[in-house]
């Protein structure tokens, strides 16, 4: 099923690093570590695949805020959101133009700015890397005390009762037998977002290989 609680983090970014490299067959981060009303947050960013050296895939570019939707004008802190167009949840794959088509994502026409959005994402190219190609190019856009939104699923099981998030990804497109496919879901997609000194964002969008580029109303691969 899809996840229990999505939404978005507003805060400062006070630092980021990275895991440091293992032999465990642990997942490769980078983690930021976020100051919100409620404390800071660690942040995991996953750039890793597991699958090869070119298993990771990424894009970045720089919006205006008013592009970004409600969770632009949100107060600091973590919010909650629902897995729908109209809340500022994203989604990497739902295309406004198969509205015309089939009328079944939206009951009426999605407002302007989803539309610019989901433009922007769709023609803005994706790049195939490296876990650590995939971790400079979401580094680029991280300065500390910047304005950042983290769009995934808060912990909720951390063992040291840590803020955090986490699934800072897509999260759709798992294949069956994998052991993500119970949690792929539409409008739940996880993102980096951060505010330049001209008030614009860079975004960092990140996804893997193994997940498909269509997906069918319960965020499942089809074709």
């Amino acid at each position: 099923m899809p996840f229990a609680s999505y939404g978005v983090l507003v805060g400062t970014l006070y630092r980021h690093f990275r895991d440091q490299p293992d032999s465990q067959g642990r997942w490769f981060h980078v983690n930021l570590e976020v100051d919100a009303p409620d404390g800071r947050y660690h942040c995991a960013v996953d750039v890793d695949s597991h699958k090869s050296n070119v298993g990771v895939r990424w894009k970045t570019f720089t919006l205006d805020a008013g592009l970004i939707g409600p969770p632009a004008a949100l107060a600091a802190g973590y919010h909650d959101l629902a897995s729908t167009p109209e809340s500022g949840a994203l989604d990497f794959l739902r295309h406004p133009e198969l509205v015309d088509r089939t009328g079944v994502l939206f009951q009426r026409r999605p407002p302007s700015w989803l539309r610019e959005l989901l433009d922007l994402l769709s023609s803005r190219p994706w790049h195939t890397g490296s876990n650590i190609d995939a971790a400079a190019a979401l580094e680029a856009v991280l300065v500390p005390g910047q304005r950042v939104l983290v769009f995934g699923e808060p912990f909720d099981d951390d063992p040291e009762g840590d803020l955090g998030m986490h699934n800072i990804h897509q999260n759709q497109g798992d294949p069956a037998g994998s052991q993500w496919w119970a949690e792929n879901g539409i409008w739940q997609d996880g993102a980096t977002l951060t505010q330049r000194s001209d008030g614009r964002y860079d975004v960092f969008l990140n996804k893997f290989s193994s997940q498909a580029d269509r997906t069918d109303g319960a965020g499942h691969p089809t074709g």
